[in-house]
This record gives structure tokens, C-alpha cells and sequence, in this order.
């Protein structure tokens, strides 16, 4: 895989979550694959690609063996993405899987989770092994093909 790093994944920061009755964490989610997607719901290239292939992603493997959670990252036009508005995006966008709210850094614009993983932007695809190891971080759209064979690589080595 692209950018494969076999260091742990950063816990992620976040201040609320959608679509799930608890929050999440990684350990939570030991044992499965992790497919994180970062996006902003103004972001053009969340919208038209990102999000929907996250929703692929849920679709098509078992949740019982890869999890798919969205970040709702924040870093600019602050104002018009709050808590709210995501909700009605989520709505709108029958978005099923779970997604938290990455918590705003009280030292700048860049939310802290997005600061611990060093995103550069969104849409951003990250993928974590089953024992909660960094193991793929892209920026931009993905090859759906790709990001499956991704994955399967990762299920495989979970056998």
C-alpha cells in the first residue's frame, strides 16, 4: 500500500458524534479493519467523491470486519459547518455510518484530530489494520478499486 507506516494510529479527538448511541474509539474497533474518511461538507471533492465511496465501502464489506467512520474535520469556514448543518448533511445524504465532529484546537484553525494524523486536506482516506496500526493515509479521491484492494490485503493478513 501507498504511504504504509506500521506505527499506531492516533486516537481521534472528537466533540460529537452522528450516527452512533456511544462514541467510538479505536480500541473499540480492535479487531476490524478501520476506514477512516475526513471530509467537510463544503468540500467539493468530499461531496462528489469521498463521501459516496465511504458509503460504498459500508455497503459493501461486513461491519462485523471493517468499520467505516467518517471525520467531520473542520479547518476553514468555521461558521457554516456547526453541528446543526452536518446534521441536516447527514439527513440529506442518508449517510449511515457513524461520524464524529473532529474537536477544535484552541491554538488555530486545524482541529485536533486532523493535526495528530497530519491531514493536508480533504477528502483524506485513511486505513487502519485490525490491530490499530497506521497503514494507508491518501489525500484526494481514490480509486474505488484500489481502496478494496486495500482493504483486502488488510482483511487477509487478519486470518
Amino acid at each position: 500500500m501507498d504511504n504504509a507506516s506500521f506505527k499506531p494510529a492516533p486516537e481521534w479527538q472528537v466533540s460529537q458524534w452522528f450516527n452512533s448511541d456511544c462514541p467510538l474509539t479505536l480500541g473499540d474497533l480492535r479487531g476490524r479493519i478501520i476506514v477512516l474518511h475526513a471530509f467537510q461538507m463544503l468540500c467539493p471533492g468530499c461531496v462528489q467523491a469521498g463521501i459516496p465511496q465511504a458509503q460504498r465501502i459500508a455497503r459493501t464489506f461486513d461491519p462485523a470486519q471493517v468499520a467505516v467512520i467518517g471525520l467531520h474535520t473542520v479547518f476553514e469556514h468555521h461558521d457554516a459547518m456547526a453541528p446543526n448543518t452536518l446534521a441536516a448533511f447527514i439527513h440529506e445524504y442518508r449517510l449511515t455510518f457513524p461520524i464524529g465532529v473532529d474537536r477544535a484546537s484552541s491554538s488555530g484553525p486545524i482541529p485536533q484530530t486532523m493535526a495528530a494524523y497530519a491531514l493536508q486536506g480533504t477528502p483524506s482516506l485513511i486505513l487502519i489494520d485490525h490491530r490499530g496500526r497506521l497503514r494507508k493515509q491518501t489525500l484526494g479521491a481514490e480509486d474505488d478499486m484500489r481502496v478494496g484492494a486495500d482493504i483486502a490485503l488488510l482483511l487477509g493478513e487478519m486470518r
